[in-house]
């Protein structure tokens, strides 16, 4: 029963979070749409930060498939947040069009379907793809809080948080606040890459929250300017 009800609440705010990755994009998109603009539509926008995303993302996709019983709770929300971050990767190439946008899109393209032909394979590999899934996670953790990281820095350089939306980060974190009751609710021995990684997500969420309250005050500004500074 708790299982059930922790895995109902996490799908909603999952979905919530869907949300809030489709405010994100329709950000840049209207950004894009700006006359007289002196910056671009994606500024301040870790491309680092939304390649890792999507490989967070769509490990959980995979890990989802993976276990027994198949689980649909982490399964088809992670599907849907794979395919609105790489919306939001497209954008970042449409602006830069340079090789790191270039070759985080084609890789991101790849790995979606190689995750998607994984899944109509069906149950003949379940074993190894829970391990490979597993270790998968491991790995995106350390790059997910190196990619926040990044994000921050950028946010932090700049003195603003320019397209980097806020209402996707809120209901990211109330994403993995749920995703941590979740894996608790499936047990530490098959939850334990949920928890890791939504400990990791939400502790950098709550640092870019602070950031949009730190970029109205004086050193923000101070680092504007420096930044808008002729050279």
């Amino acid at each position: 029963m708790f299982y059930n009800i922790a895995g109902t609440v996490n799908t909603a705010f999952i979905l919530l979070s869907l949300l809030g990755v489709g405010a994100q994009w329709r950000l840049v998109r209207r950004r894009r749409g700006r006359t007289g603009a002196t910056d671009s539509a994606t500024a301040v926008l870790s491309l680092n930060q939304f390649t890792v995303s999507f490989l967070a993302y769509l490990s959980f996709f995979v890990y989802g498939y993976s276990v027994t019983p198949f689980n649909h709770f982490i399964v088809w929300p992670r599907l849907l947040a794979s395919v609105l971050v790489m919306a939001i990767l497209v954008e970042i190439w449409r602006d830069r069009r340079n090789r790191s946008a270039t070759t985080s899109l084609l890789a991101a393209a790849l790995l979606l379907v190689c995750a998607l032909a994984g899944l109509a394979g069906g149950d003949r590999h379940v074993d190894e793809g829970r391990v490979v899934a597993s270790a998968m996670i491991v790995a995106i953790t350390a790059l997910l809080a190196q990619g926040y990281a990044h994000q921050i820095l950028l946010i932090l350089r700049n003195g603003h948080t320019g397209a980097v939306s806020l209402r996707m980060s809120q209901l990211i974190l109330l994403m993995d606040l749920s995703t941590i009751v979740f894996a608790f609710a499936m047990g530490l021995r098959m939850g334990w890459p949920l928890l890791l990684l939504a400990v990791v997500s939400g502790c950098t969420k709550l640092v870019i929250l602070y950031l949009f309250r730190w970029q109205q005050g004086v050193g923000a500004r101070s680092r504007r300017n420096h930044a808008e500074a002729p050279t």
